[in-house]
């Protein structure tokens, strides 16, 4: 029914990614905003990993938010862990844009992040932004640290952001899509 509500509208409904290390609080993120109950497929933990939490996703987590009449966001978890990093081009295909979280708090996530990123940046030349989970209390310096070790143009948001609430996410998502908007309006009209 929300289809054809949709389609009689115009509106459209568009894939975002969120993808970024493990522990960085990409399931923690789709849970906050998504106004339907989260497909999830964390498990549970059995290697030395387990020491930061006790599942981790192994396929995809998905939720969705209606941004207006006119607009869907279908939000796409990937799994953090490199060997689940199969699913990462899977997921990516047909992304509008995607969002790469980093827990600022570790330095590995900081590591991590860039492969995650370069592999993304190989896959798809779609807008992203950097969100920063858990940064309360954290430095300033922490943007210029992220945007220096990430090789990041100017012209992509570094977004502070708590994954727990809910205003917080909407402005990472907000973000993405002002640089999504940025980019289509820089395009060359074509005749």
């Amino acid at each position: 029914m929300a289809t054809n509500k949709r389609r009689r509208h115009g509106g459209q409904a568009v894939k975002v990614v969120i993808t970024g290390p493990f522990a960085a609080g990409k399931t923690t993120l789709i849970r906050t905003i998504s106004e339907i109950t989260v497909l999830s497929t964390e498990r549970g933990i059995t290697d030395s990993t387990r020491a930061r939490k006790n599942e981790t996703t192994v396929a995809m987590d998905f939720g969705r938010i209606t941004i207006d009449g006119d607009l869907v966001l279908y939000l796409f978890g990937t799994p953090g862990q490199e060997r689940f990093d199969f699913m990462w081009e899977i997921l990516g295909e047909g992304m509008l844009g995607y969002v790469v979280l980093v827990d600022v708090t570790r330095q590995d996530s900081l590591a991590e992040a860039r492969g995650i990123l370069d592999a993304f940046r190989r896959m798809a030349r779609v807008p992203f932004v950097v969100g920063l989970n858990r940064t309360a209390g954290a430095e300033e310096s922490h943007e210029a640290k992220v945007r220096e070790h990430l090789a990041l143009p100017a012209n992509v948001p570094v977004v502070p952001c708590d994954a727990t609430d809910k205003e917080s996410v909407k402005a990472v998502l907000l973000a993405l899509l002002y640089s999504v908007l940025d980019e289509i309006e820089a395009e060359p009209a074509t005749v």
